[in-house]
């Protein structure tokens, strides 16, 4: 009997990995969520538990009625589309599908690639097939994907909800949601007011961007990139005149900046405190 094919959607340069049983550690006991995403391969796919981890390949699904619809690009009809996840089965098919949350992409036209500018809360939709054209909303609500630059309208903040699903908000501060036009097709738009069933979303990146962030997060938590010195407001605390004009010189600007690299900032600031109060 031949072999058969995996169908997993892979990218590529990556490379393949041993699978684990999910929800057990090395000796076989079961494990929880963090530790089973700290042993994932790179390339499984997984829900993300912070905004901040929503980066890399992302897979966009709805729990439709009656089938869980994906968000798709449409690279022929440079569209975005609402593609059923479940195909019809014949009266032979006894198979069950998988879960929502075990669902996976399987095919490019399902993933969007999503990028950030560091230190933002707003995240660009970028479709992983075609041309690369992000996602955007104009302010009447109508959703497309046909614009090779970002801008505003193609600025999206993701919100985690207590669930686990995810909520999209546009610049308008309106709500990503499916909504049912004549005939009973789908579509996507953008102008919900506030968030129900049609404006969640379960939402799943690569484990290796989840860990990516958490790695990012923990640096600047740990204060390795040091605190940022804003030299203006240092100095009108300490030596301002004439309705609160400032006088920064070039001597100050070294003092300070030396001061921060050797993680002496606040010595540095009192000392010259008392040498203005002499």
């Amino acid at each position: 009997m031949d072999k058969v094919r995996s169908t997993k959607l892979k990218f590529k340069g990556e490379k393949s990995k041993s699978k684990r049983k999910r929800g057990v550690d090395d000796e076989g006991r079961p494990a929880g969520r963090k530790q089973r995403d700290d042993d994932e391969a790179p390339e499984t796919w997984v829900q993300p538990d912070d905004p901040i981890e929503i980066r890399g390949p992302t897979f966009i699904i709805h729990p439709s009625d009656a089938s869980p619809i994906s968000l798709n690009f449409n690279a022929t009809a440079s569209r975005v589309v609402l593609q059923p996840l479940d195909k019809a089965k014949g009266e032979d098919d006894e198979s069950a599908p998988p879960t929502l949350l075990e669902r996976t992409p399987t095919d490019v036209s399902q993933v969007w690639v999503t990028t950030r500018v560091a230190g933002s809360t707003t995240i660009n939709l970028r479709t992983g097939t075609g041309e690369g054209k992000f996602l955007s909303c104009d302010k009447h609500g109508l959703v497309s994907a046909d614009r090779d630059a970002r801008g505003p309208q193609e600025e999206w903040t993701p919100l985690i909800l207590s669930d686990g699903m995810v909520a999209f908000m546009n610049v308008y501060e309106k709500y990503l949601s499916v909504d049912e036009v004549a005939g009973g097709t789908l579509q996507l738009r953008g102008d919900s007011e506030e968030v129900g069933f049609r404006e969640r979303f379960w939402v799943k990146i690569q484990s290796k961007y989840k860990k990516e962030a958490n790695e990012e997060g923990k640096k600047k938590k740990d204060g390795i990139d040091g605190p940022s010195v804003d030299e203006a407001s240092s100095n009108r605390i300490y030596q301002t005149w004439g309705a609160g004009r400032s006088v920064v010189s070039s001597a100050d600007k070294k003092e300070l900046k030396r001061a921060k690299k050797e993680g002496r900032l606040a010595e540095a600031l009192l000392e010259r405190r008392a040498k203005l109060k002499r």
